[in-house]
């Protein structure tokens, strides 16, 4: 079965680098196959079985001698992802979707105030937050929000990632 993981908070500083030769490494090391990955923020594409969320975990873990959470999902939740979006893309690059390790706390989510993050617009999928920032994500107001709201692991893609993704997985 195809797949694809989103790493959490790697890359971002000194100590969580991870190159993607070593992770293509590590993944086909688990027993993987067509392993391809994409940008340097922690994205893989790749053939498995069984479900391989957990083994990734404990890998990256053990090498980065921490926790990383990994978020993946399969080529056809990736592709539901994708046709399920609820909102107009007007700039890839300026919308994105948190991609959830559990499903969305709804109740906690619906209660932040739309006021306090507008003009961002979220709109809640199965393990998905979908989120238009026309101001761009250099000051975004509503990652803070969420972070407050909900204990549910989560990474964040840009449209153009996610697309992209898409791509790979389709092509073994």
């Amino acid at each position: 079965m195809r797949y694809v993981a989103l790493l959490r908070g790697i890359n971002v500083n000194p100590g969580t680098k991870v190159d993607m030769a070593d992770l293509r490494d590590l993944l086909q090391g688990l027993g993987y196959t067509d392993v391809r990955t994409h940008l340097r923020s922690g994205n893989a594409v790749f053939t498995a079985e069984p479900q391989p969320t957990e083994a990734i975990e404990r890998a990256i873990g053990e090498r980065l001698t921490r926790p990383v959470a990994v978020m993946v999902r399969t080529a056809d939740e990736w592709r539901a992802v994708v046709e399920r979006n609820p909102l107009e893309v007007r700039e890839p690059a300026k919308f994105a979707v948190v991609f959830l390790a559990a499903p969305p706390d709804r109740e906690a989510l619906e209660g932040i105030d739309p006021g306090s993050y507008a003009p961002e617009v979220m709109r809640i999928g199965e393990r998905e937050l979908y989120i238009d920032f026309p101001n761009g994500l250099a000051r975004p107001k509503l990652p803070p929000l969420l972070e407050k709201r909900t204990k549910n692991a989560g990474t964040m893609r840009n449209w153009n990632t996610v697309t992209k993704l898409l791509e790979l997985v389709d092509t073994a």
